[in-house]
């Protein structure tokens, strides 16, 4: 590797540890004519598989140049960093070269915006074709879209990447007109409700023409960034809502905005998201994706910011007592999966077993439950709800004194690949 490479590598990796928009792939692109990589098993940065491997890619930007002055963005045009941009035939060579040694399992690859968005747009599309068409790549490939690309050129990035993902920034339109007053919100909006009708249009006619070219097989994402403008979780977390159920997302993530300027806008230097916030977050977006809550049952006008003491399906639970307890043995899969200390597989599995007879609480410690939890909100065969009368807060109390926080503080930096 020249130096010349070697130190762009290093100004536009390190760049793209600010971008979170990653998970495994969920492609099934499968490696046809000796070509090179799979995207079967699907690898991003830091992230695992189902069967619990570790996986990586080469996560850069194409280039820290831009045309927008973004508040709370480190590459934006008025701050004084040092500036990369490799070509396209660069960063082709590198995604091969870092492959073939065995470093990555794919390519996550975002960019500034230099010229314009269908400028930019273009070189990352190109980068794709290149290594799908002529190197016959079929690792996971990741590519960032360009708010304000044109459909075209949103079409071809589908065809030749796995995921793709539009970045909203910030969780509220009012939030992006005062820190990123040359944005629009609209920009963003326009290309996800195009990549949500293709794709469903092209599972469609996949299932009449089984010869239909795949198109953003593992769908797409965003991320917001949290902290920066003051939203409460409230804001952030009925915003995600909407775009699950209106654009298909396969994801949302939410970062922590890291204070980088003296800009009156922004927080100040060193007040930090702090990381347990991002958490609550994550475990928010998975009581909507996978247990079936609203926004509103999780924050609301009266409880418009998340526990940081606690995870958001016990505070919700709190806050809800007359719901308990609720009866193990009688209530339907709805029911048992609100129940703090079951998940889904455990509310499956309850659900299953209940089905040979009636359950006692040795037999739920079998199945997997946190009884340590959970017995403050059931009742089951042999067990006496003894917690009825207790207020929520003394609850809370007992629950915190016999645990300990399965949340670690994480070093979120990306690998190092060199």
């Amino acid at each position: 590797m020249s130096d010349r490479i070697f130190q762009k590598l290093n100004i536009l990796a390190d760049a793209a540890k600010y971008d979170v928009s990653c998970s495994s792939s969920g492609s099934n692109r499968a490696n046809k004519n000796k070509g090179l990589g799979n995207a079967n098993q699907g690898g991003i940065c830091h992230s695992y598989t189902e069967d619990g491997r570790c996986v990586s890619l080469l996560k850069i930007l194409l280039t820290n140049h831009c045309i927008y002055d973004c508040a709370y963005c480190v590459s934006r045009k008025s701050n004084d960093i040092e500036r990369a941009a490799f070509t396209v035939q660069e960063v082709v060579d590198l995604t091969i070269n870092f492959y073939r040694r065995n470093y990555i399992e794919g390519l996550f690859l975002s960019s500034g915006i230099f010229k314009n968005a269908d400028y930019t747009m273009e070189r990352l599309v190109s980068i794709a074709k290149k290594l799908r068409l002529e190197h016959k790549f079929n690792g996971y490939i990741h590519l960032k879209t360009i708010p304000g690309a044109s459909d075209e050129l949103v079409h071809q990035a589908g065809l030749y990447a796995d995921r793709l993902s539009i970045n909203l920034e910030i969780p509220t339109k009012e939030g992006l007109k005062l820190l990123a007053p040359d944005k629009n919100r609209e920009d963003m909006i326009v290309p996800m409700r195009y990549l949500k009708n293709e794709i469903i249009r092209t599972n469609e006619e996949r299932k009449i023409i089984k010869s239909t070219p795949t198109f953003a097989p593992a769908g797409q994402s965003t991320q917001m960034i949290i902290g920066a403008s003051g939203e409460s979780d409230k804001h952030i977390i009925q915003t995600a809502q909407h775009f699950y159920k209106n654009f298909n997302l396969k994801r949302v993530y939410y970062s922590g905005y890291v204070p980088i300027s003296y800009d009156k806008r922004l927080p100040e230097i060193g007040s930090a998201v702090p990381m347990v916030r991002e958490n609550r977050l994550y475990q928010s977006d998975w009581l909507l994706r996978f247990y079936g809550f609203n926004a509103d049952e999780i924050v609301n006008d009266t409880h418009p910011l998340l526990d940081l003491d606690i995870d958001p399906k016990l505070s919700w639970a709190l806050r809800n007592q007359h719901v308990f307890p609720i009866d193990i043995n009688k209530a339907d899969y709805n029911a048992v999966v609100r129940i703090p200390g079951i998940g889904v597989q455990s509310a499956k599995k309850i659900i299953m077993a209940r089905r040979f007879g009636p359950l006692r609480i040795e037999n739920l410690q079998k199945l997997g439950v946190a009884i340590n939890r959970a017995k403050y909100f059931i009742t089951c065969l042999g067990f006496q709800q003894i917690y009825a009368d207790k207020s929520g807060a003394n609850i809370k109390q007992y629950i915190l004194a016999q645990s300990t926080s399965k949340y670690i503080k994480n070093n979120t930096q990306q690998l190092t690949l060199f």
